[in-house]
């Protein structure tokens, strides 16, 4: 295969299993290590994959998400930590407003259950996964499904969620950077996210730390108009000081 071919190989794998490793790349592909690097740094430089020490993970672009079920199979235990952390700062909130993801998700899950709260989401898996709490009352919005995140969107979405003041919005998303705040990689998601922005009173990003660099295509909200964010400590200490400095507590777990 010439270079082109190869590369689109290269970026398929990636988003196939989530994640490359150079040096079997080059017996995969039947090239050099030094080849396969020099591909990576290519695909890098036009947005399409992050580069890690020895390989590299796809970046999520208008063309290109994952699924919920992948991102329920990626870095667990430390989504788990973040979803904990995340939670610590529920305050004297009584109306929560969760984002479609699977970090949101596990952040639902590790709300209070003795404590009364409204929790308004658009995700399908969380509102199953709160509907018998006794002491949760849980909004599910309406619109459109997306099958691969099963999370509404749409004008129905956005109206329903119009109507209502949040205490504490949980927000996730595809990408975060300093430059270009952060972003999704489809309009009608990011809309739904803008709006929640709009509504809450304190706004909280929860994020792996592959999240942070990451640019997608629909840009909803800056760093600067959340109170914190939580990420683990795969995001270097110099790096959050950096975020911290656009205003936001920056909590590594």
């Amino acid at each position: 295969m010439d270079a082109e071919e190869r590369r689109h190989a290269i970026l398929m794998a990636a988003r196939r299993d989530g994640t490359v490793d150079v040096g079997k790349l080059a017996v995969n592909l039947g090239v050099s290590r030094e080849t396969v690097r020099r591909d990576l740094n290519l695909l890098e430089d036009h947005g399409l994959v992050r580069r890690t020490h020895g390989g590299a993970y796809p970046v999520e672009s208008a063309g290109y998400e994952t699924t919920l079920a992948h991102r329920t199979t990626m870095h667990v235990p430390e989504k788990s930590r973040i979803a904990a952390a995340a939670v610590d700062l529920l305050g004297d909130a009584e109306t929560v407003f969760i984002d479609e993801g699977f970090n949101p998700q596990l952040i639902a899950e590790a709300l209070p259950e003795s404590r009364p709260l409204t929790i308004v989401t658009a995700s399908l898996a969380t509102a199953s996964r709160l509907a018998g709490r006794e002491r949760h009352t849980v909004l599910l919005l309406g619109g459109r499904v997306r099958g691969g995140t099963l999370a509404t969107v749409e004008h129905w979405t956005s109206r329903m969620l119009s109507g209502f003041v949040i205490d504490l919005a949980y927000v996730g998303a595809n990408g975060i950077s300093r430059e270009y705040g952060l972003t999704t990689p489809d309009p009608a998601v990011s809309e739904v996210k803008a709006q929640a922005m709009r509504v809450a009173r304190r706004r909280v990003f929860a994020g792996i730390h592959t999240k942070f660099g990451a640019v997608s295509f629909c840009r909803f909200a800056e760093v600067s108009e959340f109170e914190a964010i939580v990420t683990d400590t795969g995001l270097p200490a110099t790096e959050a000081h950096r975020y911290s400095l656009l205003g936001p507590q920056v909590i590594r777990v």
